[in-house]
């Protein structure tokens, strides 16, 4: 659904949504986004029923490549800040692929920026949470185990993983309590040496029951933020809505 804000709040209040992911693009973005303009945002999303269920920050690349690092960092940083004052105290992001070990070249350049984030998330009082999906969920976990900060969690999308050839059952036991919200997305595996396709959610082979009953088993009680890799018209949106309210989500 390509629609300005404005229209785009009643539409997802009218289809049954209880809350929206903010993309920090444009005016959304933190620089350009007053504090009399988070104020008004707020009170828009209260007029329809809405929450700020987290928000997503888009990245040209990965936070393993120092190319423009410290403007990328101060980004993520407003961000951060920019979320705890909208509520949902949650920023996701897809980082890159894990450094492959200390060997790795690039494993400073990500482990420093990881660092700085989570200071910032951890005096601020938000969270960085990093997309699953091209790693393993047991390397992910090991990986952030690595940091001593609570600004640090994973934002959770069994379709992705599914996708990079990953079970989301499995991974959602292994990551357990880093799980801080999850992007309910869907795939359908595609058959002997063909990777899995996203697929409108409840059309794939992700059993979402037993994905409930595993978010469940580790205590997790935030939002299922639905996402697509394109665009989605309402009757779909609308559909997927209904799908996890019939699940009980």
């Amino acid at each position: 659904m390509n629609l300005p804000l404005r229209q785009l709040l009643p539409a997802l209040a009218k289809l049954g949504a209880a809350g929206v992911e903010l993309h920090a693009v444009a005016d959304l973005a933190p620089a350009q986004l007053s504090q009399t303009g988070r104020r008004e945002l707020r009170q828009l999303l209260r007029g329809h029923g809405l929450e700020v269920a987290s928000v997503f920050c888009p990245l040209r690349r990965g936070l393993a490549n120092p190319e423009n690092q410290e403007a990328r960092l101060d980004y993520l940083r407003q961000a951060l800040t920019m979320s705890y004052e909208l509520g949902p105290r949650v920023v996701v992001i897809e980082p890159g692929p894990l450094p492959k070990g200390d060997e790795d070249p690039q494993a400073p350049v990500f482990m420093e920026a990881l660092a700085a984030l989570g200071r910032h998330g951890d005096r601020v009082g938000a969270m960085l949470a990093l997309e699953t999906g091209l790693d393993a969920a047991a390397e992910l976990d090991r990986f952030l185990g690595r940091f001593d900060s609570g600004g640090l969690g994973v934002s959770f999308n069994p379709g992705n993983l599914l996708i990079h050839g990953h079970e989301p059952l499995a991974a959602a036991r292994t990551l357990n309590r880093r799980i801080v919200t999850v992007h309910a997305k869907d795939a359908r595996l595609a058959g002997a040496g063909r990777a899995a396709q996203e697929v409108p959610l409840g059309h794939g082979d992700i059993d979402w029951l037993a994905l409930l009953a595993a978010l469940e088993e580790v205590e997790y009680r935030g939002w299922l933020t639905i996402v697509r890799g394109a665009p989605a018209s309402a009757a779909e949106i609308g559909a997927s809505v209904q799908f996890l309210k019939r699940l009980g989500a």
